[in-house]
């Protein structure tokens, strides 16, 4: 019997023990937050109402029109808005070249300032009382530093020393006179200068200008449209320049600037195909001359000169060529002439453009540069200026040479 209540007893004490561990476990664990209160709505406003559940209307303060205070000068102006302003395309002007008189006049006076120290020279040495060998051979050291070349500078020497042996007596009046008469035969006064722009049958005239890079060749080609034009010409322009970066620009530039039609390709297109057009174009329109602006080469370069009969050979098969004028650097001297010499196997020059001829310059080049190629200079450039090209003319040259 104690052994039964002793077994009650330790069981009675166990489930106390684990009823107490089960209660703590849950007091340990955390409760769950409370649900969230209800928001608070807010009513939206009630719509106005009409007729008879319409609200009383409140007392406010109000004014008068005259107590209304209005800005000086009575109604307010009404902005308005005014509308974008168009630009408009800018046409290019139209410019009137000078006549060809007058740039003569000026370019005549700016070529006796830059050119005549070697007239001078040649005067002084002349000069002397005494003229030994050493005199002459200064004379020619003379001519040959100003381009003449040793051909042309060895007949003008022995012409010399045969007149003034002659002459005897010496003023520097009859000096001038005999230096004069002498030069203007080494230059040619009979030459044919004119540039041939009107064919015998039909238009237009076609003239291609040739050159390596840097002569000028692209603007010498502007400035003689700009000659023709002043001459009451009409001019197609052939941008068959299309290697040199933005030569047709340059070229329409030119041409847009006198009332000149540029024709041009794709660049690093055919030339051959840009100038074929550009006749084609000139007798289609009855243009009375079409200027073609070819590729600058190095004389050097086989392939590129070939190239070059082939543009007049197409050109050619449009119509025949009245002129091709090779443009050359009067300051590159003795290089101008080698260049002279390649140019000229190739397309048969017919005449000589002289650019940058001004104080830098040796104006025995002109001698000598005729010499080689048996062809005239016909045009001369002077300066930077649209209208600084010229005719040229022996005697206004020799003039300029030697002095007043």
């Amino acid at each position: 019997m104690e052994i039964l209540i002793l077994a009650v007893v330790i069981a009675v004490v166990v489930i106390g023990a684990l009823g107490g561990l089960v209660v703590g476990s849950r007091r340990k664990k955390r409760l769950p937050p409370p649900p969230p209160s209800t928001p608070d709505i807010t009513a939206p406003p009630a719509e106005p109402h009409v007729g008879e559940e319409a609200e009383t209307p409140r007392d406010e303060p109000r004014r008068t029109i005259e107590e209304v205070d209005l800005p000086d000068g009575g109604t307010a102006p009404v902005g308005v808005e005014e509308p974008p302003v168009v630009e408009e395309l800018e046409i290019p002007q139209i410019e009137v070249p000078e006549p060809t008189a007058g740039r003569l006049v000026r370019l005549r006076a700016r070529l006796s300032r830059s050119q005549n120290a070697l007239g001078k020279g040649l005067l002084t040495l002349l000069s002397r009382e005494h003229l030994d060998e050493d005199t002459w051979e200064e004379i020619e050291d003379t001519l040959l530093t100003a381009d003449v070349g040793v051909q042309p500078t060895q007949e003008l020497v022995d012409r010399l020393r045969e007149r003034v042996k002659v002459l005897g007596t010496r003023t520097p009046g009859e000096l001038r006179t005999l230096l004069r008469e002498e030069l203007i035969t080494l230059v040619g006064p009979d030459m044919d200068r004119e540039v041939k722009t009107e064919p015998a049958t039909g238009k237009p005239g076609v003239v291609m200008v040739v050159g390596v890079n840097g002569t000028g060749k692209t603007t010498t080609t502007g400035k003689l449209a700009r000659v023709l034009v002043a001459d009451g010409r009409s001019v197609v322009l052939g941008a068959a320049d299309t290697f040199r970066a933005a030569a047709a620009d340059q070229l329409q530039t030119w041409g847009e600037r006198v009332g000149a039609h540029t024709v041009r390709g794709p660049e690093a297109g055919d030339p051959a195909s840009v100038a074929f057009d550009a006749v084609k174009e000139g007798k289609d329109i009855g243009s009375d001359v079409v200027l073609i602006d070819t590729a600058g080469r190095l004389h050097t370069k086989t392939g590129l000169m070939d190239e070059l009969g082939k543009v007049k050979r197409v050109v050619e098969k449009q119509a025949p060529l009245d002129e091709v004028l090779l443009v050359l650097d009067a300051t590159t001297g003795q290089n101008g002439l080698i260049q002279a010499r390649v140019f000229a196997e190739v397309v048969n020059i017919t005449g000589i453009v002289l650019t940058k001829l001004d104080g830098t310059a040796k104006g025995g080049i002109v001698i000598a540069v005729q010499r080689e190629l048996g062809v005239p200079v016909k045009l001369i450039g002077l300066g930077e200026g649209p209208d600084d090209l010229a005719p040229f003319e022996p005697e206004a040259f020799v003039d300029a040479l030697i002095g007043e």
